[in-house]
């Protein structure tokens, strides 16, 4: 059993503890979940775009989006998006036009090869949700728990951001 199932926190320095070990996880899942895409696209043979930009296809999905709503949507967190969609369009898998409204925002949106990648990315998600409810690896209810436990905290993390500014 990992020091987070067996978590019973009984003062402050424990949970901090806690909290700290949670942490960790987290940016752990996060680096493994890349690293899975990456598997992924290279048993596929796609070997131009990187994971993050796979993850950022899926993530936008049918969708028209600028920059900037990328990341107020929850699609992106990094620092180098510009980066990013420079890259995918470069190669094919998104088109950028000006924005009507605004001449400095580009929009940008999935071209058929960026949908092609994001549905192998959808695909690979179900096979893994799947996965995971039939062995036994987490029930509905453990999933609903945990999305419900990690919203409440990234409200806390939002608020802690708004106060700041």
């Amino acid at each position: 059993m990992s020091r987070l199932e067996s978590f019973k926190p009984r003062n402050g320095a424990d949970f901090l503890s806690g909290y700290l070990d949670g942490l960790q996880l987290v940016e752990r899942l996060h680096r493994l979940l890349l690293d899975v895409i990456k598997d992924e696209f290279e048993r596929l043979g796609i070997l131009e775009i990187n994971a993050v930009q796979g993850l950022l296809l899926f993530n936008i999905g049918d969708n028209e989006v600028t920059a900037g709503e990328l990341k107020s949507r929850g699609y992106y967190q990094g620092s180098n998006v510009s980066y990013n969609l420079k890259k995918l369009v470069e190669q094919g898998y998104m088109h950028h036009q000006r924005c009507e409204i605004d001449r400095r925002a580009v929009r940008v949106r999935l071209t058929a090869k960026g949908r092609t990648v994001r549905d192998a990315v959808q695909e690979l998600f179900g096979r893994q949700a799947e996965g995971i409810r039939g062995t036994g690896v987490l029930t509905d209810a453990d999933m609903i728990e945990i999305v419900s436990t990690l919203r409440r905290v990234e409200r806390f993390w939002a608020d802690q951001i708004r106060y700041i500014y």
